[in-house]
């Protein structure tokens, strides 16, 4: 029995995953940043990401979302193959989006009793994947990437 798995199928996956990796880094650091210049404005957020612990904790954050997003993009790329149904892409995005989100809320209902902030990070997990999955579907029907199968 041969594998479907050619190298010229992991190429392609590598593709995705890095196109989903690099979307979700960048929309996640758009986020990340966009919290603090609500309260500081712009220029504060950035010199406050770029420093101490504060730097530390935005880039161990970035590349969280880039990791997830490049296993999102892997995912994707194989479960929805060249299938076009809504649901089917809806349901892995709901499932990376709610799996982060919601480790994202248990963590924060330990830590403090005040739920916004961790509900709006489990909308933001959606809101990442949910891109990745558009940038994808595009990637696919403009045949710059290929799906599985």
């Amino acid at each position: 029995m041969t594998s479907t798995f050619t190298p010229q199928e992991r190429l392609a996956s590598l593709q995705v995953g890095a196109i989903a990796g690099l979307s979700t880094l960048l929309t996640a650091v758009l986020l990340l940043l966009a919290h603090r210049a609500i309260a500081t404005g712009w220029p504060a957020a950035v010199a406050i990401n770029l420093s101490g612990l504060s730097g530390l904790t935005f880039v161990v954050s970035s590349l969280i979302a880039g990791l997830s997003g490049f296993l999102f993009g892997v995912t994707y790329r194989y479960a929805v193959r060249s299938d076009a149904n809504f649901q089917l892409k809806a349901g892995v995005i709901s499932a990376f989006g709610l799996v982060r989100g919601l480790a994202q809320v248990d963590a924060g209902s330990a830590v403090a009793q005040n739920f916004w902030p961790f509900l709006t990070a489990a909308l933001e997990s959606l809101i990442l994947f949910a891109i990745a999955g558009l940038l994808l579907d595009l990637g696919f029907r403009q045949g710059w990437l290929r799906p599985f199968g």
